[in-house]
């Protein structure tokens, strides 16, 4: 990301020099007449914000209404840096009205390589700042720049006493990781699993005291120890509290002398909650439409990217010179990350996540889909009978099928790999206030067969509610797929990443074989089912130590192979393999004494790591769904854990989940760090987490030889450990909404009846089946209903034997004998209709 004053605008600004620069009194002071004693030289100042010395400072009248910080810049240049010294930047400075400014040391020209960007708040009363870094490079032609521009007010700005000394302390970074008790800071489900970890220099087992809130001791016992934990180097021991059951607020952990924070028992409410804002998410990060302050309270903003200037808007976007000569209109969908840009591939895994979120209702015992109905979230398409999650998913599947390449053109049927700026922008960016040019980029293999694949899963998933849209997305999922097969090599590039992430792949192997699977599940068609069983991945191990994502989806098509009725002829197969992966990734939980479900091969962490543990958990997670075995259920409440604060750094990264959660990620909306008068990101946005790469200047400033879990910073500026980004959300949506369907964990409560669906005819889009309903209790039963959901187009349009009430995919039965003793038995029959695509049994029944 760029943090750096733009070319096109450095050279647009009208800069007035005032003088040569005098001799610098002392050589470990940089800054020239820093006090402003001797005027205004050797300063200078853009055109637009005249400056002149007033009571022995150096002022400045900021205009109303400029968009970035560097729009209006206070600075002086020929600054002198070492590689390798330290320097302290110190001044005194005060604005008229509050507003947050930034304060830079950077080189003064082209392509203004930063060494050091804060965010003082200032107010109308002076305050002394001061920030210390070491130099990562010798130059000459160094600058320090207060950036003072981006406010909607204009006022006066004053600094004095500027300072830039060297010889300073080194600044070394240690992160504050808070009690060395580290827990789910969010709180347990009180019949699940209860672990912490203690950090300690012990190596014998350390007695530990569970606390209620009133401090009385509920529980005690003995920690034991597990030596030194290679993701963070430390030597720790686990305690565990998981025969205590009783539910309450306030809980703490004391163990080695350390007490941890407050956490809950009886998480149950806090996952409902989770699933709510985690997905609740999406719609502050659409674009192209206003976000009301009705609905998502202090997040509201005008509608980005519609061709309202400043924008050149998303309505009517050109190709990058040399790609195309048409035009397309690609407004709607979903703000990818920090940045605007807006992505097929990573649109494509995200849609389909909070897509499988709905239909894992729809399979899985422990789902119900009344709890992502109409009106569960917040998102303004209230009232019209259709689930929410689905709702929201349609708002990126519309650009989805926007950015396929129109007939009459090459490479018709294709997608584009994305649209976003022509060159990086700053923080912070209102969507609506972004100038830049947006360019639609060249098509490519990856992002087509992403397109092909959502299209197919939202076509059934849609065709309840919407039978045109459905058709719509078959119809463009066929032909994407067609289209991929005709040039099933086209690329993108990892060169093609200014103003926007390149998101290059160059094996799209995992996409055809995701995209088949879908394809395959809605219309049950023997071409795609052959291109499922052909591919490499559909007998090879698809659940990598790694993790799935949007480069490698080959996992996606699995999933939904194993959990969604088809007719595939090794489907038992296809489930087992998701039941050894999960595992393998479930053995890595119990390994790892932080819980973590995530070791790669490498030892490193990647970029998005914590969405890699996310996934990971997905898989365990549909293992539970297809065995019903508590040992994976509980091992998605421990991974958890990891994520809501039992970590190396103490560190819940779900914002406003947790008493020490990330609040500063990296995106240019939600950038209170750098202005105040901005909010922090919503509740329930999750930070992409741990990266060895370190990929950022802060980063690499301050955690250089970072162990995995100490690789994060959580800082506006460190992009590469503190992202936000859809297919984080998407994930943390998928496994938050399971962990709801939990409740409070341990067993399920035991149902009162067996259903036993088969088909007793299929011919021509008509069906006949026939459900049998047993009581498998000790009650009699008096008034018999059961609920399911179909997965494909079926119609309920006769029961015999009873009643059926149909409400989209949802079907409520209930045969004509309401009463069933002990071991009895009832059948119902059910004549439907099939408009197109397969007649699968329902996968799962509610009594």
């Amino acid at each position: 990301m760029q943090r750096k004053l733009p070319v096109a605008i450095a050279a647009a600004l009208l800069l007035v020099p005032l003088g040569s620069s005098a001799a610098h009194a002392d050589p470990a002071e940089q800054i020239v007449n820093g006090t402003f004693d001797n005027g205004t030289d050797p300063w200078w100042w853009t055109g637009n914000s005249p400056a002149s010395v007033i009571d022995g400072r150096l002022c400045a009248s900021i205009p109303a209404g400029t968009t970035n910080p560097w729009d209006a810049i206070i600075g002086q240049n020929a600054i002198a840096l070492q590689a390798g010294e330290s320097y302290k930047l110190a001044f005194s400075a005060s604005a008229s009205v509050p507003v947050t400014v930034r304060a830079n040391v950077q080189l003064a020209d082209p392509p203004y390589t930063q060494e050091i960007s804060e965010a003082p708040q200032l107010t109308p009363e002076a305050k002394d700042f001061s920030y210390t870094f070491t130099a990562a490079a010798d130059t000459t032609a160094g600058q320090v720049a207060f950036q003072v521009g981006g406010s909607a007010t204009a006022y006066t700005f004053c600094v004095d006493n500027v300072s830039l000394q060297g010889g300073a302390p080194p600044p070394v970074y240690v992160p504050d990781t808070g009690p060395r008790v580290r827990v789910n800071q969010v709180g347990y489900q009180a019949n699940g699993p209860k672990q912490a970890t203690v950090v300690t220099e012990a190596t014998a087992a350390l007695p530990w005291q569970l606390k209620n809130a009133a401090g009385a001791v509920v529980a005690s016992g003995t920690t034991t120890p597990r030596g030194t934990d290679a993701t963070s180097g430390q030597n720790v021991q686990t305690a565990d509290f998981s025969r205590y059951k009783t539910q309450g607020k306030g809980f703490t952990l004391t163990a080695d002398g350390e007490t941890s924070v407050p956490f809950d028992i009886g998480a149950g409410a806090a996952y409902e909650q989770l699933r709510t804002d985690a997905l609740s998410w999406f719609y502050v990060q659409r674009s192209g439409i206003e976000i009301s302050d009705a609905i998502a309270p202090g997040y509201g903003r005008k509608a980005g990217h519609i061709g309202v200037a400043p924008n050149q808007g998303d309505t009517d976007v050109p190709c990058q010179a040399g790609v195309c000569d048409y035009r397309l209109d690609v407004q709607g969908g979903w703000y990818d990350a920090g940045d605007h840009g807006k992505y097929v591939v990573n649109g494509g895994i995200a849609a389909a996540q909070l897509m499988s979120t709905y239909e894992r209702s729809k399979t899985a015992a422990s789902g119900d889909p009344q709890r992502l109905a109409d009106g569960s979230l917040r998102l303004p398409e209230h009232g019209n009978q259709v689930p929410d999650v689905l709702d929201e998913a349609r708002w990126e599947l519309e650009f989805l099928l926007r950015m396929q390449v129109p007939a009459g053109q090459p490479l018709a049927g294709m997608a584009p790999h994305k649209i976003h700026d022509q060159n990086w922008t700053g923080l912070p960016l209102d969507p609506a206030a972004d100038p830049q040019p947006r360019e639609l980029h060249a098509p490519s293999t990856a992002a087509t067969l992403n397109l092909a694949a959502t299209a197919a899963q939202g076509a059934r998933l849609f065709q309840p509610y919407d039978k045109a849209f459905a058709a719509k997305l078959l119809a463009a999922s066929k032909t994407a797929y067609a289209a991929a097969l005709a040039h099933p090599a086209i690329y993108a590039l990892v060169s093609d990443g200014n103003g926007g992430g390149a998101y290059d792949d160059a094996d799209v192997t995992d996409e055809f074989y995701w995209a088949a699977a879908e394809l395959y599940i809605s219309t049950g068609e023997k071409t795609y089912r052959d291109a499922v069983t052909a591919s490499k991945w559909h007998t090879a191990d698809v659940f990598k130590p790694e993790g799935f994502s949007w480069g490698f989806t080959a996992a996606l098509g699995r999933l939904d192979l194993a959990t969604v009725p088809n007719g595939l002829p090794d489907r038992d197969r296809v489930r087992q393999s998701v039941v050894d992966g999960a595992k393998a990734y479930l053995a890595t939980v119990r390994a790892n004494p932080y819980g973590i479900a995530y070791a790669p091969t490498s030892g490193k962490y990647e970029w998005g790591s914590n969405s890699a543990v996310l996934n990971n958990l997905v898989v365990i997670a549909t293992a539970y769904d297809l065995t019903g075995s508590a040992d994976f259920r509980d091992g998605v409440a421990t991974g958890m854990d990891y994520l809501l604060g039992r970590n190396a750094l103490n560190q819940s990264y779900v914002t406003g989940y947790g008493e020490r959660a990330s609040q500063n990620q990296h995106t240019r909306i939600f950038a209170h760090q750098l202005n105040a008068a901005l909010p922090h990101p919503p509740a329930g946005s999750l930070a992409g987490g741990p990266n060895s790469n370190l990929q950022d200047p802060l980063a690499q400033k301050l955690l250089p030889g970072c162990a995995p879990q100490f690789c994060y910073v959580d800082d506006i500026n460190s992009y590469s450990t503190n992202e936000i980004a859809i297919n984080w959300n998407s994930t943390l949506s998928w496994v938050a909404a399971f962990m709801a369907d939990q409740g409070e964990g341990g067993a399920p409560a035991a149902s009162a009846c067996s259903v036993q669906y088969s088909t007793v005819l299929n011919l021509g889009g008509v069906y006949i089946a026939q459900a049998t309903i047993k009581n498998t209790g000790r009650q009699t039963l008096n008034d018999v209903k059961v609920r399911f959901a179909y997965t494909g187009t079926q119609k309920v349009e006769l029961a015999v034997n009873g009643t059926a009430t149909q409400t989209a995919a949802n079907v409520e039965l209930a045969p004509r004998d309401r009463k069933l003793k002990p071991g009895e038995q009832t059948t119902v029959l059910l004549v439907g209709t099939v408009p197109w695509g397969p007649n699968a049994a329902p996968a799962s029944f509610h009594c």
